[in-house]
């Protein structure tokens, strides 16, 4: 591709609006332009990439044994209402009408319609396992879309569904489309990490993240060095030690003036923190009171307390405060477990119901409890972990400790068992003529934050330096004097002979100055680099990589052998 009849409108301001690196560098290198909020148009050098990105995932899938498809992205309402999440996936999923009043969506995910899909074509075990996939464009009316396309309102995504026979075979399915997960990350050079994740609205037994990593990414993952063990801090089991000595004494109550927090409580009664038992209270639109009772020096995991209470994050939220005074009857910062007025439902932490004589609020303004114990004083629904994990938490398989790092969600996989297709009537007949319902996993990769993934991990202060795989264009041939004639014949000289060598060149033969296209080199990224200069009528050009920037003068036989050399 020529420069000068390439659309590349590159900016040399940083977009003030743009949060991130992959953000700020995709805008500025003429990759994407923003159409409305969470909404991007994708330009000529932008969805190059997207097209690497979805041939590597392409080729690894169908090795894998996967077989593309493509499905629409309008969904009819009848089959979301046939598996119950209609109503409950939330308002993330955009839904309209058509002409008729009949209700569709635009699809967010695809279990539903995969299983509707085949439900009617699969009728014996014959037929099964089964490996499907599409890369398609996906719709989520995030509340807050933010970091570009990272967190996006439309993206493409690559979702792929396996239907077996029984759980060993969805075990088997799950872990080719695992082992192929990694070689496609792999191959985008990516620096990344499998861990346990939380089902979510999917449902499902299992299922496992991969993350890349980086410093601006908006996921937390733990993770040990002295085990496999890693999970996301949504998922991450939490062990702590607790006291458990001592005997249940009478309860006292307390004058704590104006003390309504954790640590102005610890100090005022010189007892440690984790002594002290921290409430947490929300209320979900239905106007149902949910408690959570942990211990005062740790935080509270809003993920496992709403599994817990079997809550979307969307249908709840932090109580007001006139919600508590009416439950507690009392002033926030005073609220406890104990004699409490109306409907609600307390989750326990299980490590308090071990502890003695714990400090609680009193449901009374400007005091405490002391010496309250579970059991005696207080019940409610006991969770094994409500906690949100900490650096240094011990690791769960090992006697190590665990490390906290950010990160960007690529790839998703889940066991999704029987869940859609109990709820669709999705069967098969087994070997013995009898119905069985088949089981099933779905898998997911973010194609278009796969992008912004592999830019944060790879940029520099001057632009992008794309890993080679997945690079929009392998060789950039610079014509430094468009006006000098050895320059340019040489210069179209190495960009048809690379062309015709089967690699994607892009030939800078712009009118620009020396200095405008040397800053547009460094922005785009491209990894390998030929400038033609002065020595063109010598037949001496310039190479060098946009990761190492080094110059180095060869003649043109040199630069093919040395371009030979790199795995493309």
């Amino acid at each position: 591709m020529r420069l000068s009849k390439m659309y590349l409108p590159t900016l040399r301001q940083v977009p003030s609006d743009a949060e991130i690196a992959s953000h700020q560098l995709l805008l500025r290198s003429g990759m994407i332009r923003l159409n409305v909020s969470g909404v991007y148009t994708y330009l000529p050098l932008g969805y190059k990439v997207i097209k690497k990105i979805e041939q590597i995932t392409r080729e690894e899938m169908d090795r894998a044994g996967s077989q593309e498809t493509l499905l629409s992205a309008i969904q009819p309402k009848e089959i979301w209402e046939g598996s119950g999440r209609w109503d409950t996936f939330g308002p993330e999923m955009f839904k309209l009408k058509d002409r008729n009043e009949r209700e569709f969506c635009l699809g967010p995910t695809h279990e539903e319609y995969f299983t509707m899909l085949l439900k009617d074509e699969i009728k014996s075990y014959k037929q099964l396992p089964l490996n499907l996939y599409q890369i398609q464009t996906k719709y989520r009316d995030e509340k807050r879309p933010r970091f570009g396309v990272i967190r996006a309102r439309e993206f493409i995504m690559k979702d792929a569904y396996s239907f077996d026979k029984d759980p060993e075979g969805m075990r088997n399915s799950y872990k080719e489309m695992w082992d192929a997960y990694t070689k496609v990350f792999e191959r985008m050079n990516l620096n990344f990490r499998i861990v346990q994740g939380d089902s979510g609205a999917m449902g499902g037994s299992d299922s496992h993240e991969f993350i890349a990593l980086s410093e601006t990414g908006e996921g937390v993952i733990a993770y040990s060095n002295d085990s496999s063990y890693a999970a996301t801090d949504e998922k991450a089991k939490v062990i702590i030690d607790v006291d458990e000595s001592g005997q249940p004494l009478e309860i006292e109550e307390v004058h704590t003036p104006n003390v309504k927090t954790i640590d102005a409580l610890s100090e005022f009664l010189n007892i440690g923190k984790e002594k002290l038992a921290k409430v947490v209270i929300y209320e979900t639109v239905d106007k149902e009171i949910i408690m959570a009772l942990i211990p005062g020096h740790r935080q509270l995991n809003e993920t496992k307390l709403f599994n817990a209470a079997g809550v979307s994050d969307f249908d709840i939220e932090i109580a007001s405060d006139e919600s508590i005074r009416k439950l507690t009857k009392a002033e926030p910062g005073f609220s406890g477990p104990l004699n409490l007025e109306g409907k609600f439902r307390l989750f326990v932490d299980e490590r308090l119901t071990r502890m003695k004589n714990l400090v609680i609020g009193a449901n009374k303004t400007d005091y405490h409890l002391k010496n309250v114990n579970y059991g005696r004083d207080f019940e409610g629904i006991v969770v094994e972990d409500l906690l949100l994990v900490e650096e240094g938490d011990k690791d769960p398989e090992s006697d190590g400790t665990l490390h906290l790092d950010r990160g960007i969600e690529v790839g998703n996989i889940f066991q999704l068992g029987t869940k859609y297709s109990d709820s669709l009537g999705f069967t098969y007949l087994d070997e013995n003529g009898k119905d069985q319902v088949v089981y099933m996993g779905s898998y997911g990769i973010g194609i278009s934050r796969t992008v912004a993934a592999i830019i944060e991990q790879h940029h520099d202060e001057d632009g992008i330096i794309w890993p080679l795989s997945v690079a929009p264009y392998h060789i950039i041939v610079t014509i430094v004097n468009i006006n000098d004639e050895a320059q340019v014949k040489l210069g179209e000289d190495l960009y048809k002979e690379f062309t015709d060598l089967g690699y994607d060149v892009l030939l800078d033969d712009r009118k620009e100055r020396p200095g405008v296209k040397f800053k547009d080199r460094d922005l785009i990224g491209i990894p390998l680099r030929i400038t033609v200069g002065k020595k063109a009528q010598e037949k001496i050009v310039e190479f060098s990589t946009r990761s190492e920037k080094t110059n180095e003068e060869v003649g043109t036989l040199e630069v093919k052998s040395i371009i030979e050399k790199f795995q493309i």
